[in-house]
């Protein structure tokens, strides 16, 4: 009898460790934490644009000190401006020049 509640409580505290582990990754993943954002990709990069006056030349969903927030890269007369938009008003947040762009590996692509 001891053997089974045994048994029991050690599947239980695995199963608990793995959706405990499962659910830590989950919400480290972007693509599945824009869930909680209240607008979505199109919104966010539509605020960037008329905040801008320019088009939108890449957009992500990421942490940004410890938020979620949309990047948006934003092109005007050769200018590109990292704007930050906040998933759940959809208002700017931040607006700066990206003096180089840092994401791309220097590639010869770019």
């Amino acid at each position: 009898m001891k053997r089974k509640f045994y048994l029991t409580a050690l599947a239980a505290l695995s199963a608990a460790a793995i959706g405990s582990a499962y659910a830590a990754s989950a919400a480290e993943n972007d693509a599945l934490a824009i869930a909680t954002a209240k607008i979505g990709m199109r919104q966010a990069i539509a605020a960037a644009e008329q905040h801008v006056g320019g088009k939108a030349a890449r957009a992500e969903y990421e942490k940004h000190k410890g938020q979620w927030v949309f990047d948006v890269e934003v092109v005007k007369d050769r200018k590109v401006m990292d704007v930050k938009v906040d998933p759940t008003s959809g208002k700017v947040v931040a607006a700066a020049e990206d003096r180089a762009d840092h994401d791309d590996g220097h590639d010869q692509a770019d």
